[in-house]
């Protein structure tokens, strides 16, 4: 019989027992809802994770995963998840091997294959765990797909790159061989051109290109297409993107053009490239290497044809520029033969009528002077117009050099004892030659311009007192202001033509009883020399051509062909253009403002050319008021200029 210490024990030992039971359905049933827990949350994380146990294989995907890659535990193979790609294998295994082993987390960029075939660029994180009690070892994985932000990062870099290469690629080929070539990198794929439409042939050319194989590449761009062997035809009328996933659907077309071309096409995209008012032709991506062409890509491609289609706009606008720049250029070469030629041919005929005219003053003295003198004077006038036209012709072509003084130097060292004999023999005089000599010196020589240190001030009043004589017939307000300034540098007949030419512009641009201002004044270290009038000033559109030459500012038929100093007197266009040529060739500066006369602002209009008849001004003031033109010179001083010739050192 069982005692009752043992019954006592027995009992005991099955209390034991049902609290460890009680404890342990306790446990489970906490595991099992810590299990719902942590199911909830992998189920509830939007990055793809998969778990495996050791040598049984994949458990668990959650629904990220299977949105991802669009595999589902029902497609798996022995717990296997077939998304590695081949190449990718051995590296997997030894991860796996290398996670078991050492125990520790894995991070790696790799890539993982999609249920339909896309492979995407992904960051993959594994943790192993060991066994416990009721789980044996696993493997937790996370991935997150980084295939997008890649691709965002790999445009964005490809347009830094092409937007840094422009200025490095003058040429428009060489260019577009570059931008097809990171096209080429950035979309995977065996080749990229762009395709441009030749309006005048209707017909189809490659003038860019990136190909795997450089024979390709050389042979695509000796090769020309209809409109209608071509996809790209179609994208230029259409104006919309194509894309050709598989060229065995229009095979004739794709045929041909593989044919000519000597290379298989499989696939292609191409996008229209846009100018400003038209389709210039089409950009084109061939033969994907992974994957199908898809919108993405359209949208990158329509991205890199903005900047291709400025590229060949911007070609073609160099290209024309540069043909008009050759035609300039040609056109300046012969305008400057001709002015050469019609100054030279000046010289001869105005020289030989100077000293016709001479004689013949000598012929006329003997007669009235009311009988001849004012035709004779208007006769002289009228050279001596030409022969300042042919001065300043000179001055603005110093640089050309002239072959007359030469030649006619030649002919007379070779006849010059013979002309001697017959000038003796005819009308006994000596020395004929050496005159002869000195008349070609001063009417075919050229003069030699040395720059001398000048005192403006001082020469401007010499000027000043020369020049009054000559239009002391006009009733014109002189108002001077004459203050010492640095010396300066520059030839004495130089500055000569320029103190004449603008005090004498203002003169004739002034009606009488009106007012020119001269000044001269100390400017940072230099000089500057300015004449004011208070004239009838130029209209706004004539001012930007002024310094052109041979440019009248006002209308054509407001001229009068006057004595010198006149008002309106008319100048021969070339004064201020010689200014202008001085100022770049001895390093001073010109600049001009001026103010037409509001009471006649168009340049048809005319003034009365005194202000006393002038029926819009009770007084002087008014006209003062109402219009007028600077002249502005400055003039760095002697001391900044190496050996009174170099370069002047600005401020």
């Amino acid at each position: 019989m069982v005692s009752s210490p043992q019954i006592q024990e027995l009992l005991k030992r099955v209390q034991d027992l049902e609290r460890e039971v009680a404890e342990r359905k306790k446990i489970e049933s906490a595991l099992r809802k810590s299990q719902r827990r942590l199911r909830m949350i992998l189920d509830f994380v939007p990055y793809p994770i998969a778990v495996m146990h050791i040598n049984k294989g994949v458990f668990y995907l959650n629904p990220g995963f299977i949105q991802v890659f669009g595999w589902t535990l029902d497609d798996l193979q022995q717990g296997r998840i077939p998304f590695v790609p081949p190449e990718l294998e051995e590296q997997a295994e030894q991860d796996m091997k290398e996670l078991i082993a050492g125990k520790k987390l894995i991070r790696r960029e790799t890539k993982r294959l999609t249920k339909d075939g896309r492979i995407l660029d992904v960051v993959m994180r594994a943790a192993y765990y060991e066994e416990s009690e009721y789980e044996p070892a696993g493997v937790l994985m996370i991935f997150r797909d980084i295939t997008e932000q890649r691709r965002i990062s790999r445009i964005n870099e490809m347009v830094l790159r092409i937007s840094t290469a422009l200025p490095e690629y003058p040429d428009l080929e060489n260019l577009l061989d570059y931008i097809n070539d990171e096209v080429k990198k950035t979309l995977n794929t065996e080749g990229a051109v762009v395709i441009l439409l030749d309006e005048e042939r209707q017909e189809l050319f490659v003038l860019g290109a990136a190909y795997d194989d450089q024979a390709t590449k050389r042979r695509v761009k000796e090769i020309r297409f209809k409109m209608n062997e071509l996809v790209a035809g179609r994208v230029i009328r259409s104006g919309e993107p194509i894309i050709v996933s598989d060229t065995t659907q229009d095979a004739e077309l794709h045929k041909k053009r593989d044919k000519k071309l000597g290379y298989k096409t499989r696939n292609l995209l191409l996008v229209p490239l846009r100018s400003s008012d038209r389709i210039i032709g089409v950009v084109c991506a061939l033969n994907k290497k992974e994957g199908d062409f898809e919108q993405r890509d359209v949208e990158l491609l329509n991205t890199i044809a903005g900047t291709v289609a400025l590229s060949v706009e911007n070609a073609r606008v160099n290209e024309e520029l540069k043909k008009a720049y050759r035609e300039v250029r040609s056109l300046n070469r012969a305008k400057d033969r001709v002015i050469n030629h019609l100054s030279h041919e000046l010289k001869t005929p105005v020289s030989i009528l100077l000293g016709s005219l001479r004689l013949l003053l000598k012929a006329l003295s003997q007669l009235p002077e009311e009988s001849w003198k004012r035709n004779f004077e208007r006769m002289k006038r009228n050279l001596e117009r030409i022969v300042d036209i042919q001065y300043e012709v000179s001055d603005i072509m110093e640089d050309r050099r002239y072959r007359s003084y030469d030649m006619l130097l030649l002919l007379l060292e070779q006849c010059a004892d013979e002309l001697e004999v017959l000038v003796e023999e005819e009308v006994g005089k000596e020395g004929i030659v050496e005159k002869l000599r000195q008349r070609i010196d001063e009417v075919f020589g050229l003069k030699e311009a040395v720059p001398k240190r000048i005192d403006v001030a001082s020469f401007v009043q010499a000027r000043l007192e020369e020049l009054k004589g000559r239009f002391s017939h006009r009733d014109v307000e002189l108002v001077q202001r004459l203050e010492h300034t640095p010396s300066i540098c520059i030839p004495l007949d130089i500055l000569e033509k320029i103190v004449d030419g603008l005090i004498k512009n203002a003169v004739e641009n002034t009606p009488d009883e009106g007012r020119i201002e001269i000044v001269i004044r100390p400017r940072g270290e230099g000089t500057e020399f300015s004449v004011r009038d208070y004239g009838i000033g130029i209209v706004e559109e004539a001012q930007a051509r002024i310094f052109e030459g041979f440019f009248a500012t006002q209308d054509t038929f407001a001229y009068s062909s006057k004595r010198p100093f006149d008002f309106n007197a008319g100048g021969k266009g070339a004064d201020l253009l010689r200014m202008k040529i001085f100022s770049e060739r001895y390093n001073f500066r010109i600049e001009m403002d001026s103010r037409r006369c509001k009471f006649i602002p168009h340049e048809k209009d005319m003034c009365p050319g005194k202000i006393s008849k002038c029926g819009f001004c009770q007084k002087r003031e008014d006209c003062f008021a109402s219009g007028g033109t600077v002249f502005r010179l400055y003039f760095p001083p002697a001391e900044s200029i190496e050996k009174c010739t170099g370069k002047p050192k600005w401020d």
